[in-house]
């Protein structure tokens, strides 16, 4: 067995040393970048599950265009509500007058069998009530009527009656399955209606808290960038925010008609925007017009999609006072056109129904009710 030297077993127990302090420093700076590691996908795992917070517009015109954008989808939600409610309500007073109407018929069936039940007793009494007659009493006299022969069998009164009861349970039949059938579409129109105005509240709600994360003054900018600065509108900013009820202004209107529905607007001026509102204390945009040629007359339809194929289609040149003015690709919107390229119109929430021009937004078309 080979000897070591004292100086030999120190540097073996040196490197053996070295050795291991190396393994361990190496072991520790693995485990330093394992946690290390695991931080940063914690972090990154926290970051991309927490709800992002929003981030404040660039600027005051972004805040604005923001806005506006959201004010244009409410309006577009407001005229749809608008028209899921009228057939909301159309459903509602169809199925109301098929149910009274169910009603009627079901007294007269009940009479009818108290008449056949008469004479039923009748025959009792003489000892010759009818086998057919004991049937209609008992079940339906449908099948029995259907099968040839029998009215022979029945005396003239008693055939007739069976006959009316038979209609009259057939009619009756028809009516209940009329009225489910609009119970129906009043249920599917309800649920519309309720789905329209979440979008629409849900479009006001992030509006509202755009500007609410503004400054006083920096919310005072946005409302007066959305009033109009220059020509009649800006002229007539003050009446639109404190009319006078006996605001009757003049307009050289084609028709007394249209002349009764620009005065109506007129008098409108100031009114606050209330979604799905016709009046008479607020309006929202078709709610207005709807009214103002309520007031001449004229029985409009109750949305901007349904107005504008009310009455004659116009061009842009051809515009006169009391035409309706309607904007966007969706013909989301609409006003009164008064003249001098101007209209009157319920703007959007927290704008007052007021005087602008019609190139504050793009023209889709007009229309002149007759």
């Amino acid at each position: 067995m080979a000897s070591h030297s004292p100086a030999s077993h120190r540097r073996t127990s040196a490197a053996r040393t070295s050795a291991r302090t190396s393994a361990l420093t190496a072991t520790r700076a693995a485990l330093t970048v394992a946690l290390a590691s695991a931080a940063s996908v914690s972090l990154l795992g926290e970051s991309a599950l927490a709800d992002p917070r929003p981030q404040a517009p660039a600027s005051l015109s972004e805040v604005k265009d923001q806005v506006d954008t959201l004010y244009r989808q409410a309006e577009a939600a407001t005229e749809q509500y608008n028209g899921a409610k009228e057939e909301a309500d159309q459903a509602r007073a169809a199925v109301a007058d098929l149910q009274n109407e169910l009603a009627r018929k079901t007294a007269r069936l009940n009479a009818t069998r108290d008449t056949i039940g008469a004479l039923a007793a009748a025959q009792y009494r003489t000892g010759s009530l009818d086998p057919s007659v004991q049937l209609a009493l008992s079940s339906s006299p449908d099948t029995y009527l259907d099968r040839a022969g029998m009215l022979n069998r029945l005396d003239s009164r008693t055939a007739t009656a069976l006959a009316q009861l038979t209609e009259e349970q057939r009619d009756v039949t028809r009516t209940h399955d009329a009225a489910d059938a609009k119970l129906d579409a009043l249920k599917e129109a309800q649920s519309k209606l309720a789905a329209r105005k979440a979008t629409v509240q849900g479009k006001l709600r992030a509006a509202r808290a755009l500007l609410d994360r503004l400054t006083a003054a920096q919310r005072a900018a946005v409302e007066a960038a959305d009033t109009p600065s220059s020509g009649p509108a800006a002229a007539t900013r003050a009446s639109a925010r404190t009319p006078l009820p006996g605001d009757t202004t003049p307009v050289a209107a084609p028709s007394s008609r249209a002349a009764q529905a620009v005065t109506f607007a007129y008098r409108a001026l100031g009114l606050p925007y209330v979604w799905g509102s016709t009046g008479p204390n607020s309006y929202d945009c078709s709610g207005l017009t709807q009214a103002a040629w309520r007031a001449a007359g004229v029985s409009l339809p109750r949305t901007t999609y349904t107005q504008i194929n009310a009455g004659t289609r116009v061009s842009e040149s051809q515009l006169q006072p009391g035409d309706l003015v309607f904007f966007y690709s969706g013909i989301s919107h609409v006003g009164l056109y008064i003249g001098n390229g101007q209209m009157i119109h319920a703007p959007h929430p927290g704008a007052p129904v007021r005087i602008a021009p019609i190139s504050e937004m793009p023209f889709a078309g007009a229309t002149r009710p007759t």
